[in-house]
């Protein structure tokens, strides 16, 4: 019984897939149905019937009697296989020979693609046919006015073409030769062929237009304004040499005659209609002249810059010169009382040759003024450069002569300051004096008699002859730090010692209670005697903290208040 059923289940399963399958065949079949029906409905042969507008003949026909046959074909046998191949498929999924029914329906897929691009290409060739023509024709229609236009603006201005206009003339005719061509090619049909020559024409055409419209001012300016201004270049040069401005090395002369032998060269080429080389070399020789000019300017300001700067200079040079002599007299006289070290010494001696080099550099400047093969633009160079010389050696000897100054203010102010050291070291004495302690401590009168020394060695420094203002200044800056340390050290050498009178005056109302204390107190009495004010301080407050540990900071307060 279940074998039964189990057989029964998988014929309905058979039967429910077969019929799926069938299912699909079936609407395959439907779709490409409606695709062939969709192109039987095409008015495709409306759109054909366009061309007979165009001459049916030559290229023209030929394509309408290939489209018009590739259509009859796709509807008279095409299409009819398409529905053969349908019917195949539709009976062979009745017999659930479905391999078969795909089969069939891919090729008649394949059929109905072809068809569709075959005739995408015949709509599309038919549009293009169609434009080509529509195209042209309108182009003509703008081509033609304008050649009339350019015949008529030649013949109207004749003597600005010169011999140019016959070459312009040709030219024209063979453009009305291509439209006589064009109107052969519309009439035999070859629309397509047609659009290339016109297209040809088009290209041709705008070129000869732009051509004619820019010919009458190249032509100008080659045959009169060029010319007009090279020889104006030419005599402008010959009347500065006339002046004495040298410009013979810049070789315009030479330069110039084959300008004048080149533009002669592009008349006749303009005169062949030959304009784009032309136009490049005008370019070329307006900017050129414009450097000429700049050049010929350059030199004329320079000559003038050299005859009113020259006196100018000289005075300059003579200035610095004499400001040189008094320094060096200057020099002469402190060398009998101050050391000059080497560094001075040769800012000093280059001062000297920088100045003889100047002088013998203007020399050579003058010398030059009088040979005409150095122009005044060269000149001019080295006249600035010994402007800019001039001017670094009078900063060179301004600070010189400030050195030299600051020799005797150095001096000056080192006696000032030795005296201002001598008395502090008065003051430190008439503090330590005042100060009622018991002597000073041997280290105090070391540093005393340090001090002293020191001060004595800048004292027979400052004596010295010729002076040495750099061994001044080390003698002074040894002494001012024996001098610091001196006066830091017995500050708090006196600090001490006040303080620590203080704190045994307050640790005297201990003594009686603390035998330790009043110990303690006695040998930092005795140290204090034997002038060891740091170790009597450091006795005293440590018995002292024993006893009252916050006596310290009351004695700080009140010793704030009391100061």
């Amino acid at each position: 019984m279940e074998y039964f059923i189990g057989i029964l289940l998988a014929i309905i399963v058979i039967i429910i897939v077969g019929l799926i399958l069938r299912k699909r065949v079936y609407d395959e079949v439907d779709r490409q149905e409606g695709w062939k029906m969709d192109i039987m409905n095409r008015n495709i042969t409306s759109q054909l019937s366009r061309i007979k507008k165009l001459n049916l003949s030559g290229e023209t026909q030929e394509k309408f009697e290939s489209w018009k046959e590739r259509w009859e074909l796709i509807l008279s046998k095409e299409l009819p296989d398409i529905e053969e191949y349908l019917f195949d498929a539709e009976e062979a999924a009745d017999r659930y020979r479905f391999p078969t029914a795909k089969k069939t329906l891919r090729k008649s897929d394949q059929v109905l693609h072809s068809i569709e691009k075959d005739i995408e290409k015949i709509l599309l060739e038919l549009e293009e046919l169609m434009e080509s023509e529509e195209s042209s024709r309108k182009e003509i229609e703008h081509i033609q006015p304008t050649i009339k236009e350019l015949r008529k603006q030649l013949s109207q201005n004749r003597f600005q073409y010169g011999k140019a206009e016959v070459r312009f003339e040709v030219e024209l005719d063979e453009l009305d030769e291509s439209l006589h061509k064009y109107h052969e090619l519309v009439n035999s049909g070859n629309y397509l062929e047609g659009k290339t020559l016109v297209d040809t024409i088009k290209e041709e055409l705008s070129s000869i237009e732009t051509v004619i419209q820019e010919f009458p001012a190249v032509y100008k300016a080659f045959k009169q304004e060029l010319p007009s201004q090279i020889d104006d270049l030419y005599n402008g040069i010959k009347e500065m040499k006339e002046d004495g401005y040298r410009v013979e090395h810049l070789g315009f002369e030479k330069e110039i005659h084959n300008y004048q032998q080149r533009i002669l060269d592009f008349v006749n080429d303009l005169e062949k209609g030959e304009t784009s080389e032309a136009k490049v070399f005008k370019e070329e020789l307006d900017e050129r002249i414009q450097e000429m000019y700049q050049l010929l300017e350059k030199e004329a300001i320079a000559k003038n810059f050299m005859e009113t700067q020259i006196p100018s200079y000289q005075e300059s040079l003579d200035e610095i010169a004499a400001s040189f002599n008094n320094t060096k007299t200057d020099v002469e006289e402190l060398k009998k009382t101050y050391y000059f070290d080497d560094q001075d010494m040769e800012k000093y001696l280059s001062l000297e040759q920088s100045i003889a080099q100047l002088h013998k550099q203007f020399e050579e400047i003058l010398n030059e003024l009088e040979d005409s093969d150095r122009t005044h633009t060269e000149l001019r160079e080295k006249l600035e450069v010994g402007f800019e010389q001039l001017d670094a050696l009078k900063e060179k000897h301004d600070d010189f002569k400030l050195s030299v100054y600051n020799l005797r203010k150095d001096e000056i102010e080192a006696k000032e300051k030795l005296s201002d050291m001598r008395d502090q070291l008065q003051q430190v004495h008439r503090k330590v004096k005042k100060s009622n302690i018991p002597g000073v401590p041997e280290y105090i009168w070391k540093l005393s008699n340090d001090a002293t020394e020191k001060n004595k060695q800048v004292l027979e420094s400052l004596d010295k002859h010729p002076l040495d203002i750099a061994g001044v200044q080390r003698a002074l800056s040894e002494a001012q730090d024996t001098l610091n340390q001196l006066v830091e050290q017995t500050d708090d050498m006196l600090e001490q010692a006040q303080l620590t009178e203080q704190v045994i005056q307050y640790a005297n109302r201990y003594r009686s209670k603390y035998p330790i204390l009043a110990a303690k107190l006695s040998e930092s009495e005795s140290l204090f005697r034997s002038y060891e004010y740091e170790l009597a301080l450091e006795t005293a407050v440590k018995a002292l903290k024993e006893v009252d540990p916050n006596a310290l900071e009351y004695i700080e307060e009140n010793r704030m208040i009391i100061h």
